[in-house]
């Protein structure tokens, strides 16, 4: 009874080993039957239809901080870093004043030299002035004199009286002549003072433009926000594209050396050629990626677009014309700065309870649309009607059901 006992449990252990071999070979031709090629979930829900553009990151208000007029050769000493951040009352650019300097010293002594030439010149007038009216007192009191004399003209002899005349006469001509020399003398001293205090002006306005020249080669933030370096476009780089301003160059007035963009007034402009404008309007949602931030999608909507289309020469030959669009973002990050560039996706149009699949899960034989539909452990091609497609998505009209597997791979070429 033992050894039969003994025997049957030995039957029964090998059949069990069997049975297991038998079920782990056949799991394993089975697993290696289906082919190993990815494959995506044909999926029921809401299509999204995108326009993808790419597009930049732009302030709406910034201040553009300018080399100043009439300072002379200007030349850059010190400059804020590109991308600083900088408060209202900081120091954006500072110039070199030294020239300026020197010339304002020579203004403020020719200034004085004028000033001081002018008291000499008031002085000896009052001099003249003094002598002059000394002598026309003078040739008045003869003038008298010789008129008390020719009085006596009746009580005098002939000769006499005529010698008194004859005196008079020479009295009255010495007063006119006197007085002739003090108008003269007046007005070629005012003259004279005249020509030297429109010296002096000309003096005290050349240091009054040279003390405005010094002030204004300080030039500071008006208010909070982030440098962003203009080009200088003297300076050389690649293909004579310039390169952004630094300390030692030398600007031409009035050109702008940086700008000073208001960060909390960030958006999005971009480009739409003139076949996608019928596709959207303001207000539609949009999509941000910004290449500098990948870890982060910003959402926002389309606040404005251009109502004229202007040749784009960004795009190469031949130019094509476009239209801006301007992006308000429903909020911000503070690693956001003007100049970056991002990927926008503008949603168009959407359609509820859509049969959709990956982009990579359609394929083109002979003219048709076809996709392969895992059916047990093959794939087999399926010719499907496209009703839409985005960058991402492929709405299908008919053809497959939802809950299928499509191969994002074509099955019948063959993998490396």
């Amino acid at each position: 009874m033992r050894n039969l006992w003994k025997r049957r449990r030995s039957e029964l252990v090998v059949a069990t080993a069997v049975v297991l071999g038998l079920l782990v070979f056949g799991a394993f031709r089975l697993a290696r039957a289906v082919p190993q090629i990815p494959n995506a979930l044909v999926q029921r829900g809401e299509f999204v239809d995108y326009l993808p553009l790419r597009g930049e990151v732009k302030a709406v208000r910034s201040v553009t901080i300018a080399a100043p007029f009439q300072a002379g050769d200007l030349q850059i000493l010190k400059l804020a870093n590109n991308g600083q951040q900088v408060k209202k009352g900081d120091t954006i650019v500072e110039f070199d004043t030294s020239t300026l300097k020197q010339e304002l010293a020579q203004d403020q002594s020719t200034e004085k030299s004028a000033e001081a030439e002018i008291q000499q010149s008031r002085a000896q007038a009052r001099i003249k002035e003094e002598q002059d009216l000394t002598d026309v007192m003078k040739a008045r009191y003869s003038v008298e004199s010789a008129k008390l004399d020719a009085s006596k003209q009746e009580i005098l002899s002939k000769i006499d009286g005529e010698e008194a005349q004859l005196k008079l006469a020479d009295a009255q001509q010495q007063l006119k002549e006197a007085e002739a020399k003090l108008k003269a003398d007046q007005t070629s001293d005012a003259a004279d003072i005249q020509s030297k205090q429109e010296a002096h002006d000309k003096a005290v306005y050349q240091v009054k433009l040279a003390e405005r020249s010094l002030s204004v080669l300080v030039l500071k933030a008006p208010l909070n926000g982030m440098v962003a370096l203009d080009t200088n476009w003297r300076a050389a780089g690649p293909f004579g594209s310039g390169a952004p301003y630094k300390a030692g160059d030398r600007p031409w007035p009035g050109a702008a050396i940086a700008e000073l963009p208001d960060l909390s007034s960030l958006n999005i402009t971009a480009r739409i050629d003139e076949s996608e404008r019928g596709r959207i309007q303001v207000g539609l949602p949009v999509s941000v990626r910004v290449d500098a931030i990948p870890d982060r999608d910003f959402s926002g909507h389309i606040s404005e677009i251009s109502t004229i289309a202007t040749v784009d020469f960004s795009g190469g030959w031949p130019f094509r014309k476009n239209f801006t669009m301007t992006i308000a973002l429903d909020s911000s990050d503070p690693r956001l700065r003007p100049g970056m560039s991002a990927n926008v996706r503008v949603a168009t149009e959407r359609v509820a309870n859509a049969i959709t699949i990956p982009s990579r899960a359609l394929f083109y034989k002979e003219g048709q649309s076809v996709t392969y539909v895992l059916r047990g452990s093959k794939y087999e091609a399926r010719v499907v009607e496209v009703e839409r497609r985005s960058a991402d998505e492929i709405l299908i009209a008919k053809g497959l059901q939802a809950g299928e597997r499509v191969a994002l791979q074509d099955p019948t070429v063959k993998q490396p």
